[in-house]
C-alpha cells in the first residue's frame, strides 16, 4: 500500500505531468514556435520556419479533437510571438515608464492575443474532415496566410513576423515577393512545409513530394532572375543620418540644442544630393525650429543641388481645431514639400476610444499622444532628380499602403525611431520588413533611423551598406532610381488573396468528395 501511495504522489508531480502525451505535444508546439524566430532577422535561417511549421502540421495530424488542435496552434503562436515580439516590453517599461509587473502582464496579453490567430487556424482545420494531403497542402496553408492577412488589418493591423518575411532576401522563395507580395511568400512557405510533411510521413511515392518541393524552389529561383523594373536616371548620392539620440533624453528641453547641433554637423559634412534625417529627428514643432537653422540647412542643400528631408512634428491650427502630425519636410533647392504619416500606431501615436483608454496617456511617457492622420494618398517628393515615396516608422510594414505612391515614385524612403525598442530584435526585424518592401516594389529603400538599423537596400532586397547600431554617424552611398511596375505593384494583395480563396474552395471540394476516414 505504501508503494501504491508513493506512486500516486509521484504521478502528481508537475515534472511528470509534462510527460503526458498531450502536455508533450503542447510543449513541442511552443518550442517549435519559439525556434521559428531564428528564421527571421538578424539570424536569417530561412529553412527553419518550413521545418517548424511541418512539425506543427504533424502535431495537428496526431492530435484528435478541436480544442486540442486550437491549443496546439495557441502554444505555437505563444512561442513565436513570445520570443519574437517580446521587445514590446522594452518600449512599455524601459522607455514608457510602465511599472514592471504591468509591463510584463501587458506584453504577455499582447502575445497571447496574437497567438489567437494560429489557434484559430488549428481550430478551423480540425473542423474539416479531409485527406491528410488536402489538409496539409491546401487547407492549412490557405487558412494560415488568411490569418496573417487578417492580423495585418484587425485593430489597424500588426503584420509582424508574417512567415514570408523570413525568406527575404536569401531564400529562393523570396522570388515570389515581386509577384504576390509577402503573403504570397508566406503561402509558398506553408506549402513547402506541407510538402515536407508529406515527404516525411505521407502516403505514396516520396520522390514525387521531393520533386514538388524542388519545383517550388526552382519556380521562386526563376522569378528571382526576372528584372521587374528598369533604372531611371543616373545614380543619386545619398547620406542617411543616424543621430543616436537616447530616447529617454530626446524630448528634454535641455537637450534640444545638442540634438540640433548633432544634426547640423552631420548635414554640413555631407556632399550628397539627398540627405535624410530620421523620424522626429528634430524634437520641436516645425513652426518652433529657429529660422536661421532651417535656412542654414536649406543653403547647404542648394549648394549640393539637392534636398534635406527632416523628420519632425508639425502643428496646425484651423479655427478651434488644433492638430499635429508626424511629418517629413523637404528643405532644399525646390519648392517646400511635406509628407504626413497616415498609418498611426495605436496607443503610441494616438489613443483609440479615448474616453475608455485615455488613462494610458498618464501611465506611458508619450511625448505626443494624439497625432492626426495625414492623407491616405500623397504624392512622391521630387528630390535630387528622383521621385521619393516617403513612409514613417512601421508604415512600411503594410505593403498595400507603400504601393499607393507607385509606380510614380522611383525611390522608397523610410525614416524611423526604433530607439523605443532598445537593443532587441525589433530593429533587425524592421530592417527585414523594409527589405521585403524593396523587393516587392523593385526599388531601392533608404532607411534613416535614430539608433539603427540605418541602411541602403537595393531593389532585390539586399543590404548594400549599413551603419552599426548606436553610433552617431552618416551613411554615405549611392542609390539608383527605378521605374516600372512589378506584378505586386499592379495587383497588390489581390493576387495572393485570390489564390487563398481558390485553395480553400479546392480543399473544401476535395474534402466533400473524399472525406477523411
Amino acid at each position: 500500500m505504501f508503494r501504491d501511495g508513493f506512486r500516486h504522489d509521484r504521478q502528481d508531480l508537475p515534472a511528470l505531468i509534462l510527460l503526458e502525451p498531450r502536455s508533450r505535444r503542447v510543449a513541442a508546439a511552443f518550442l517549435l514556435g519559439a525556434a521559428n524566430v531564428l528564421g527571421f532577422a538578424p539570424f536569417y535561417l530561412y529553412p527553419l520556419p518550413i521545418l517548424a511549421l511541418a512539425g506543427l502540421f504533424r502535431l495537428w495530424q496526431r492530435t484528435p479533437g478541436r480544442a486540442a488542435a486550437a491549443l496546439l496552434g495557441f502554444a505555437f503562436g505563444l512561442g513565436l510571438f513570445g520570443a519574437g515580439v517580446s521587445w514590446i516590453y522594452v518600449s512599455l517599461h524601459d522607455y514608457g515608464g510602465m511599472p514592471l509587473p504591468v509591463a510584463v502582464l501587458a506584453t504577455l496579453l499582447f502575445c497571447a492575443f496574437l497567438a489567437l490567430f494560429p489557434a484559430a487556424v488549428g481550430l478551423a482545420q480540425s473542423l474539416v474532415r479531409a485527406p491528410r494531403a488536402v489538409r496539409s497542402l491546401l487547407l492549412i496553408p490557405a487558412l494560415w496566410v488568411l490569418s496573417e492577412w487578417l492580423r495585418g488589418w484587425v485593430f489597424t493591423g500588426f503584420p509582424w513576423l508574417a512567415m514570408g518575411y523570413s525568406q527575404v532576401p536569401g531564400s529562393p522563395l523570396a522570388g515570389f515577393a515581386p509577384v504576390f507580395g509577402v503573403y504570397g511568400v508566406s503561402l509558398a512557405v506553408l506549402v513547402a512545409a506541407g510538402l515536407l510533411l508529406q515527404w516525411l510521413w505521407g502516403a505514396g511515392a516520396r520522390r514525387y513530394w521531393a520533386l514538388a518541393m524542388l519545383a517550388l524552389g526552382w519556380a521562386g529561383f526563376g522569378l528571382q532572375q526576372v528584372e521587374w523594373t528598369t533604372p531611371d536616371g543616373p545614380p543619386l548620392t545619398v547620406s542617411l543620418l543616424q543621430g543616436n539620440i537616447p530616447q529617454e533624453l530626446k524630448w528634454r528641453a535641455d537637450r534640444v540644442q545638442g540634438t540640433l547641433d548633432t544634426y547640423a554637423r552631420l548635414v554640413l559634412a555631407s556632399r550628397s544630393r539627398l540627405i535624410i534625417l530620421p523620424e522626429t529627428a528634430i524634437p520641436l514643432f516645425y513652426r518652433d525650429v529657429p529660422r536661421d537653422y532651417l535656412e542654414m540647412l536649406a543653403r547647404h542643400a542648394q549648394e549640393n543641388r539637392g534636398s534635406v528631408l527632416i523628420g519632425l512634428p508639425e502643428f496646425e491650427r484651423e479655427g478651434a481645431s488644433e492638430d499635429y502630425y508626424n511629418s517629413v519636410v523637404d528643405i532644399g533647392a525646390g519648392p517646400a514639400q511635406t509628407y504626413r504619416k497616415h498609418h498611426l500606431v495605436p496607443f503610441g501615436e494616438y489613443i483609440p476610444l479615448k474616453p475608455l483608454f485615455g488613462w494610458i496617456i498618464h501611465v506611458l511617457h508619450i511625448p505626443l499622444d494624439d497625432f492626426a492622420r495625414g492623407a491616405p494618398t500623397q504624392q512622391p517628393m521630387r528630390a535630387g532628380g528622383q521621385r521619393v515615396a516617403v513612409n514613417i516608422c512601421y508604415e512600411d510594414a503594410f505593403g498595400r499602403e507603400i504601393i499607393r505612391q507607385l509606380p510614380a515614385a522611383t525611390l522608397l524612403v523610410n525614416v524611423s525611431n526604433d530607439a523605443w525598442f532598445g537593443d532587441s530584435l525589433a530593429p533587425y526585424q524592421h530592417l527585414q520588413i523594409s527589405q521585403t518592401r524593396a523587393l516587392e516594389s523593385g526599388r531601392y529603400m533608404l532607411r534613416a533611423t535614430n539608433t539603427g538599423v540605418t541602411a541602403i537596400v537595393d531593389q532585390r532586397g539586399r543590404v548594400v551598406r549599413r551603419l552599426p547600431e548606436f553610433v552617431t554617424a552618416a551613411l554615405d552611398g549611392t542609390a539608383q532610381g527605378f521605374a516600372g511596375r512589378t506584378p505586386y505593384v499592379r495587383w497588390g494583395n489581390g493576387a495572393a488573396l485570390a489564390m487563398l480563396c481558390a485553395m480553400l474552395a479546392g480543399g473544401l471540394f476535395m474534402a466533400w468528395k473524399r472525406p477523411a476516414r
